[in-house]
């Protein structure tokens, strides 16, 4: 065997990059703010609906004035569909997502008192509100374990060899697998800052960020994703 084999770089196993993985998100990101800025489920539950196809700083942008405007159920309820879709333009979908916050915003004042549900069956139910935004409701406003997966977080599962998913839906079964379950809510926001801090779309090819390069060391070819 020649010398040059003996010290040829070796891919990382699933489990050894699991527990890399978390082991060095917990170092760069000991603490998981939301990067949504909310007051309560409710302003949580409208701002998340408002990040679909939009940045969270956008949306940061947009929420000081649709929440002066009305902050709870019961007020929004009251507003005109055109006033809300003043406010949140800028956030894109503007039609769809207006018309989904007042009428969302209608049924918790019939059916739940004004409250959100604490419950993933009747958060999905509500107009404009899919199993990711369910997702992070449950996980960020009360503590319930969930793994939010979006198209960024589907990315880099698939750079790490942690899913080969098509799906969003799969991608979410294959990590809840791999990582505990008290880690969940955590780790979804950690792997959101990560993507967005090393390993974007365009910044890495799976061959390039720190976690890439130390979970696969020999990859000599950018690793290609499926699209969700």
């Amino acid at each position: 065997m020649c010398e040059a084999s003996k010290t040829a770089p070796r891919n990382l196993l699933k489990a050894e990059r699991v527990a890399y993985i978390l082991q060095r998100l917990d170092e760069l990101y000991p603490e998981q703010p939301i990067p949504l800025d909310h007051r309560d489920a409710y302003t949580l539950l409208v701002a998340v609906l408002l990040s679909a196809q939009c940045t969270d700083e956008r949306v940061n942008q947009v929420t000081p004035a649709l929440f002066a405007l009305a902050d709870n159920p019961f007020d929004m309820a009251k507003q005109s569909v055109e006033a809300i879709r003043e406010i949140i333009r800028p956030c894109g979908l503007s039609p769809q997502k207006s018309k989904a916050i007042k009428r969302l915003s209608e049924i918790l004042v019939e059916r739940y008192n004004g409250e959100v549900p604490q419950d993933m069956d009747a958060l999905e139910e509500l107009p404009g509100v899919g199993h990711k935004t369910a997702s992070v409701v449950m996980s960020q406003a009360f503590g319930v374990p969930a793994f939010p997966v979006d198209t960024h977080i589907h990315r880099l599962a698939q750079r790490w060899g942690l899913s080969s998913g098509k799906s969003v839906a799969q991608t979410e079964k294959d990590l809840k697998r791999l990582f505990p379950k008290d880690r969940w809510n955590a780790l979804h926001l950690q792997i959101i800052y990560y993507g967005r801090e090393y390993c974007s779309a365009r910044g890495c090819d799976g061959t390039v960020c720190e976690i890439c390069r130390h979970c696969f060391p020999a990859r000599r070819h950018p690793k290609k994703t499926r699209k969700a």
